[in-house]
């Protein structure tokens, strides 16, 4: 989709990057820039920058970066027409809709009108003959009308064309079917349904959308629940179940579910915080949705083996988004639905006694290594000193905290404090100095020749790097483009990508005031991230015009020969020159 420059760079000048930003990552101001944790990988150490005299963002953590609209294509998963749609509904813009290409955008609106179809006709097959099955496993598990009617439960019945034929008649194609995940292709090409016989949990996205789907079997039959794939319109590693309810509840609180069942036993008894990761073991993604609506997180999987699995994994990934966490263990192993339905009219109250009680994960996970050693031996009390420090007290940034958490341990273990705040600092201060190295190393990489944008640039690092500054110099300083131009016409540049970017730019320049807003529709998202890489660099230490005059030397004598292109098209006296120059360097 074609959007006009005027109309972008209106749209960039009414959305402030920090602004936008902030409902993402916490941010703290250094300078005139400003820094938080990555809203796109985990990190301790905040390696994410805003630079809002530029309107852009780059992290050196994972070297994802660009202007407004790329973060909040790379925040929501959307593409560029749906992330100019997003900024100007929150701006307040009309669109532009003359001479544009929305196909993807219209796709994504003909799969959403599928899926809400889709949602309508599994719950509609409840109330018939067809339907009975669902029905009846609905209200064995106690849930009522309402229930179902809220959550948008149904039934997939066990035809096979029965969703297929309904959404024909509706005028969707099978393509669009498939497209949706609601239906699947022969080996003949004819569409049928992907959910056959089995009971129906709509998953809606943040703005009520319904998104996708999951299906649970009601016979013993494998696999027992089946889930959307992902679509244009549904992301399973960000997806919650829930998530459209509970970010309403307004106590920035989540339970952190396992299943469809629980969830909704815990909604049913007035926890209407809580939600479920869908199909997939927690993910990084999911937690910092999570983070977005929450301060802390309550993690209160089943108590089976498998619950206590997942509960390790989650902790440190909620964690990493800076949540709090604690943990509830439903006693008797049971889940939430049970432990509801086993207490019947009191379930809500004993759960918010679990609740009341429940410990924080820190103490979860000391209670798990307690448990595998026999602390009345000697050779017990060792392996559970050596793991509790290793794997959790070492861990704990706050001073405070691991003082509370070491007393414990050595309460338990009748071994001094002090001792124990030692081997952890001792642990802490070597990993610290590892990871320490392994940062500045992976920021090295990343700065000096990790960029997919430029593949060119570690064959020529040094050409590469000058040409960086100029387009920094350039973009800082447009009224000079005359001169830069005079002194380094583009087609000296020894790289491709920093060549057509820097023509691009004196292009623009002609035309009036450039903004980061001006590429969008030029650069690719990985483009658009290197570009801010290097003006965010530069900005560290800005370039004068002394400094062109030496980079451009250093462009010069090293392009050339470099550029077939330009061998191509030299001139005698240009080739001489070439290498002249290169003689002067070997000098």
């Amino acid at each position: 989709m074609a959007f006009s420059p005027e109309f972008l760079r209106e749209l960039e000048a009414r959305s402030p990057i920090e602004e936008v930003a902030a409902g993402y990552v916490s941010l703290k101001r250094r300078g005139r820039n400003l820094v938080g944790l990555c809203p796109f990988h985990n990190e301790k150490t905040p390696s994410f920058n805003l630079y809002p005299d530029n309107n852009s963002y780059y992290c050196f953590g994972c070297s994802k970066g660009g202007g407004v609209i790329n973060f909040v294509m790379e925040a929501e998963r959307l593409d560029f027409p749906e992330a100019v749609r997003w900024l100007a509904q929150r701006a307040g813009m009309a669109l532009p809709e003359e001479g544009v290409d929305d196909s993807m955008a219209r796709l994504r609106v003909r799969i959403l009108e599928i899926n809400r179809e889709a949602g309508r006709f599994y719950y509609k097959v409840l109330s018939t003959p067809e339907g009975r099955a669902g029905l009846d496993y609905f209200r064995k598990r106690g849930l009522d009308g309402a229930a179902i009617r809220h959550f948008g439960l149904g039934y997939a019945p066990e035809s096979g064309f029965a969703l297929v034929n309904h959404l024909r008649g509706k005028g969707y194609a099978p393509d669009e079917m498939v497209q949706a995940d609601v239906a699947r292709l022969s080996k003949n090409g004819n569409p049928y349904d992907r959910y056959r016989g089995r009971v129906m949990f709509p998953i809606f996205d943040l703005r009520g959308n319904v998104v996708a789907f999951g299906g649970r079997i009601l016979t013993d039959e494998k696999p027992k629940y089946i889930n959307t794939m992902d679509t244009p319109v549904y992301h399973k590693s960000s997806g919650l179940f829930a998530m459209n309810f509970a970010k309403n509840e307004g106590s920035r609180r989540l339970i952190l579910a396992e299943g469809y069942m629980d969830v909704i036993a815990l909604h049913r008894a007035g926890f209407t915080n809580a939600i479920a990761s869908l199909g997939t073991s927690l993910t990084e993604e999911q937690a910092r949705v999570m983070r977005r609506y929450a301060d802390e997180a309550v993690i209160c999987y089943d108590s089976d083996e498998a619950g206590r699995r997942a509960t390790q994994r989650a902790i440190p990934i909620l964690r990493g988004t800076g949540l709090r966490v604690r943990v509830v263990t439903v006693p008797g192993g049971k889940d939430p639905d049970e432990f509801m339905r086993m207490h019947g009219e009191n379930g809500p109250l004993r759960f918010k006694q679990l609740l009341d009680s429940g410990g924080t994960d820190i103490e979860y996970r000391l209670g798990a290594i307690r448990e595998k050693y026999d602390l009345e031996t000697s050779d017990g009390k060792v392996a559970y000193l050596r793991e509790a420090v290793e794997q959790v007290l070492c861990k704990i940034a706050s001073p405070v905290e691991q003082d509370v958490y070491a007393s414990k341990v050595a309460q338990e273990t009748d071994v001094d404090k002090g001792k124990i705040l030692a081997t952890a600092a001792g642990i802490r201060a070597r990993k610290s100095g590892r990871e320490e190295k392994k940062r500045i190393r992976e920021q090295q990489e990343v700065r000096a020749a990790k960029t997919a944008a430029n593949p060119e640039k570690q064959k020529h690092l040094r050409a590469a790097l000058a040409e960086e500054h100029v387009l920094a110099f350039l973009f800082q300083n447009q009224e000079r483009a005359g001169e830069l131009e005079r002194l380094l016409p583009p087609e000296k540049f020894v790289t491709a990508w920093n060549r057509r970017v820097y023509g691009l730019l004196l292009g623009k320049i002609r035309v009036g005031e450039v903004s980061l807003a001006d590429f969008s529709q030029e650069l690719t998202g990985e483009e658009a991230a290197d570009f801010t890489r290097i003006l965010a660099e530069d900005a560290e230490v800005p370039s004068k015009w002394k400094d062109m005059e030496a980079y451009a030397g250093i462009i010069k004598g090293e392009g050339g020969f470099s550029d077939p292109d330009w061998v191509r098209g030299a001139s005698s006296e240009d080739i001489m020159q070439q290498i002249q120059a290169l003689r002067d360097k070997k000098a």
